[in-house]
């Protein structure tokens, strides 16, 4: 659950906007990449610091800034100070659980939303990520927790100037990050539909302690990425009825496709979840079966049994006068009449489909 729950006790008693960082420090150093770019030029570099920043101001290109790692409170403050930013808008990034969310400062506009993608296929382990977004007139600011190559695909285009992204403003690049997390959601929903399908041959066929702790992991998974998605329809709404200084009509027909696509996602999820609230039952009922089978051969066996049992119990009890105490074939005679016994009760069962 610590994947999922971040501890907020160190931020008690403190005023708003007071900056701390709340998460898992996922890298050991900040990189912040820059980008500059228009339809005819390009330049790229890498800062360790923000002290160079107000060079990057009022440029007539567009410029991106990514930052790679939020667990450093000082760079975050001069990056504040050189653009602006309101501090509870620093505090939210640097609070990695925050809700998806979208807020307008007039000037700016800040987006939230979550990451996911797989580590390792083999373990199935999510790995999720707090992505914040800055979409100013010209001028992008993101961060990520670590470093990713969720974006590499964004970065070739800029640089090979393919498709319209060097074309329009900061706001289309806003719209393209966007869509890259959103569309990662479906590689996720992809390996969680396999896992789904893989969890219901198992539990059919051979379910036991660790199809339940699977059940339970895979619906914990499933609470965490429904409540990251969800808000993402009113994200993009509110991202529509922006100041059109900072998103212009020219990308609401674009933000209107990832809308979609978020609708998409959320119809999957649902319908994951209607599976999934269904596989407990589906457990449980297996397990029953496969206890009333074991409950029925004992019973057949109990039953075939007793009539044994009293034919034992009655030569077993060794009176003087019984008329077969004497007779030389009483002993072969007893075990033929037990074996029709046990003969014609399994002939009985057969007919009846108990066996």
């Amino acid at each position: 659950m610590a994947r999922y729950i971040k501890k907020r006790s160190k931020k008690v008693g403190l005023p708003p906007g007071s900056l701390v960082h709340i998460g898992e420090r996922k890298a050991e150093q900040v990189k912040i990449s820059i980008r500059e770019f228009g339809e005819d030029q390009y330049y790229e570099t890498t800062l360790n610091t923000f002290d160079q920043c107000v060079a990057l101001k009022n440029k007539t290109t567009v410029t991106w800034i990514n930052v790679d790692g939020v667990h450093h409170v000082e760079t975050l403050e001069k990056l504040g100070e050189c653009y602006g930013l309101h501090p509870l808008v620093l505090e939210d990034i640097l609070a990695t659980d925050q809700h998806p969310k979208m807020e307008d400062y007039d000037e700016y506009v800040y987006v939230v939303l979550k990451m996911f993608s797989y580590d390792d296929r083999s373990t199935a382990e999510t790995v999720i990520e707090q992505f914040s977004m800055i979409i100013g007139s010209n001028y992008i600011i993101s961060f990520q927790e670590k470093e990713s190559d969720i974006f590499v695909p964004i970065i070739e285009r800029i640089r090979n100037a393919k498709g319209r992204i060097r074309k329009m403003g900061a706001d289309y690049l806003g719209y393209t990050l966007l869509d890259t997390i959103i569309d990662r959601y479906f590689l996720i929903l992809e390996d969680l539909g396999e896992r789904l399908e893989t969890l219901e041959e198992e539990l059919v066929t051979n379910p036991g302690p660790a199809t339940l702790q699977a059940i339970h992991r895979l619906k914990r998974e499933m609470i965490y990425l429904r409540r990251s998605v969800w808000p993402l329809r009113e994200v993009i709404g509110a991202l529509q009825r922006s100041d059109p200084k900072i998103i212009t009509s020219q990308t609401h027909p674009y933000l209107r496709d990832v809308y979609d696509h978020t609708i998409q996602v959320i119809e999957t999820l649902e319908t994951y979840r209607d599976i999934l609230s269904g596989m407990l039952d589906i457990y449980l009922s297996s397990i029953s079966n496969r206890l009333n089978a074991v409950m029925k051969v004992l019973t057949v066996i109990a039953t075939i049994f007793m009539p044994l049992t009293f034919i034992v119990g009655l030569y077993g009890m060794n009176f003087k006068y019984m008329p077969e105490l004497e007779w030389h074939y009483g002993y072969p005679m007893v075990l033929v009449v037990m074996s029709i016994v046990v003969i014609c009760m399994l002939t009985y069962f057969k007919r009846k489909d108990w066996l």
